[in-house]
């Protein structure tokens, strides 16, 4: 553990000191596309059809999505519910466009508890197997405390091993510091969640199968599913992370809640078998009370309803699944909570466990479902968003983009003059900043992406066509991004070759002294961060504060 905390006292450090560029000990590669990027599958689209042909009225999604959106600290990005294999409500909230992948942080853990069934059902390995025995051609060093944690142990979080997620600041050989480390606890009794457990479980994919996890699935669970657009990471020694980096839309995050929900089987393909996918959503562990109250399965979550299970990850990813109504759940968002004891899902238990009781078919309610329509629309702030779901249903998903109006009639809230001053006050300018520490990526998305700014040096103002954009240069690299201020724009920026989705909103406003101010909130639309700034400009010069 020693090496481990001087890594993050190292880091630590260098932030501190305003250090730039790669100030890890993890060696940093540009991995992420952006969306659009396509695994080689063929993609397939979930039915859709009206909430009232599945049971459940137009009024109470509705309800549902509006309490979401006004519950204080969840920041929910995008909703979508669906029941019996259709989706009967999809939605995404002010800058987040419904159908865009989003990071889902732990969720993608159940995937890599999935990839350890389909291992089982072929015969390749056990879970009463010892985890060393996988890692013998390694020659690891002080392993005899861990002689005995076995695949289960992994699965249940009852490893105890105290190489956490911390470790992967450490080095490049996440397997080695896993493996050599010490323990904090009795395995097979204690809970202790720790991401390094899900790693460990890829990084076996890999060394049983000689392929990542990522390509171990592809034909087992991609292609079946027609899951297209998706991606995830791996770490420096090429293994798949397993319990995190992976973007995934929520139609396909469905899918997968559906698989388990139909015990294993996708269209008359048993996928995974039965027994695994029951043994998966059964309690195994206990977790302490503030992560979860229901027990821990096999990588998965119990959820509060008797039988219902949750893929859960941090900051409000979810995908809940209720077997006794068919119906799943599915939220993104940036919550400030980290486990599925939050709010966002007291909201989810409000609407869908309490007394819920789904109907076989309800009579179809065209003013309840344009009152649906127009809640989604709302709440989208007016981006156009899917398409109303009409009685018989349609099959795919309409492509959502954001209305992109003339800034002279956008006025954003400022009004029109002082909107009108401020671009053609920032039209062609420069400035270049005194300090250049602070980047424009969150440090929470630096850290788990290894991508370190090399801090932001200069900042330009540029109106085109009837568009206002914002050029930040952090290194190198020149960022050119559209300001929405009647709502946000979306934009794709380069980090470091690794590419992301902004929505940027802007407004002018004036201060207590008279100077000129943009106010800019950048929404990264595919991960559970933002980042706000102000701007305050005069003849002198201009002040930013993050």
């Amino acid at each position: 553990m020693a090496k481990t905390e001087i890594a993050v006292a190292e880091l630590v450090w260098n932030l501190i000191a305003g250090r730039k560029g790669n100030i890890g000990r993890v060696t940093y590669f540009p991995q992420k596309p952006a969306f659009g990027y396509e695994n080689g599958c063929m993609e397939s689209s979930l039915e859709r059809s009206t909430p009232e042909s599945q049971g459940i009225s137009s009024g109470h999604l509705a309800s549902f999505l509006r309490e979401l959106g006004r519950t204080e600290g969840t920041d929910i990005h995008q909703v979508l519910v669906a029941r019996h294999g259709q989706v009967i409500c999809e939605c995404g909230y002010g800058s987040y466009p419904a159908g865009l992948w989003h990071a889902s942080y732990s969720l993608c853990k159940s995937i890599t508890g999935m990839a350890i069934g389909m291992l089982v059902q072929e015969g390749a390995l056990k879970p009463t197997d010892r985890v060393i025995d996988f890692f013998k051609k390694r020659h690891l060093l002080n392993v005899l405390r861990q002689k005995d944690i076995t695949v289960e142990n992994l699965l249940t979080m009852t490893s105890c091993v105290a190489f956490n997620e911390s470790g992967i600041l450490s080095g490049d050989d996440w397997v080695r510091g896993f493996m050599e480390s010490g323990l904090m606890g009795t395995p097979g009794r204690d809970f202790q969640y720790n991401s390094m457990n899900t790693y460990l479980l890829s990084a076996i994919v890999t060394e049983v199968t000689g392929e990542t996890m990522m390509e171990y699935l592809r034909p087992r669970l991609w292609e079946p599913l027609g899951i297209a657009k998706v991606f995830w990471e791996t770490c420096p020694m090429g293994i798949t992370k397993g319990g995190w980096g992976l973007f995934l839309r929520p139609e396909d995050a469905a899918k997968l809640g559906m698989l388990y929900l139909q015990r294993g089987k996708w269209k008359d393909k048993q996928i995974i078998s039965e027994e695994w996918a029951e043994q998966s959503c059964r309690k195994h562990s206990t977790p302490q009370p503030e992560m979860g109250n229901y027990g821990y399965g096999y990588q998965m979550w119990m959820a509060g309803k008797e039988g219902s299970f949750n893929y859960n990850g941090m900051l409000g990813q979810n995908v809940v699944v209720y077997p006794d109504n068919g119906l799943i759940v599915v939220t993104n968002a940036g919550s400030r909570e980290l486990f599925q004891n939050c709010r966002l899902m007291g909201v989810v238990r409000k609407y869908f466990e309490e007394g819920f009781e789904a109907q076989k078919s309800l009579p179809e309610n065209p003013r309840e479902q344009a009152a649906l329509y127009r809640t989604i629309q709302e709440l989208g702030g007016g981006q156009r968003g899917p398409g109303l779901i009409r009685r018989g249903g349609w099959r795919r998903m309409q492509a959502s983009s954001a209305r992109k109006e003339m800034w002279t009639k956008q006025g954003g809230g400022c009004g029109e003059a002082l909107c009108w001053r401020g671009i053609r006050f920032l039209d062609g300018k420069w400035y270049e900043m005194q300090e250049d520490s602070v980047g424009l990526m969150p440090l929470l998305m630096q850290v788990m992406h290894n991508n370190y700014t090399d801090g932001i040096r200069r900042v330009g103002f540029s109106a085109r066509k009837g568009r206002f954009y914002l050029g930040i240069q952090e290194g190198e690299e020149i960022n050119w991004m559209e300001i929405g201020f009647s709502h946000a724009v979306a934009t794709d920026v380069s980090f470091h070759g690794e590419i992301y989705r902004l929505g940027i909103k802007g407004e002018f406003s004036k201060d207590e002294e008279g100077r000129l101010v943009l106010l800019l909130d950048f929404a990264f639309l595919e991960e559970a961060c933002r980042r706000k700034g102000r701007m305050y400009f005069d003849n002198n010069g201009m002040e930013i504060r993050w």
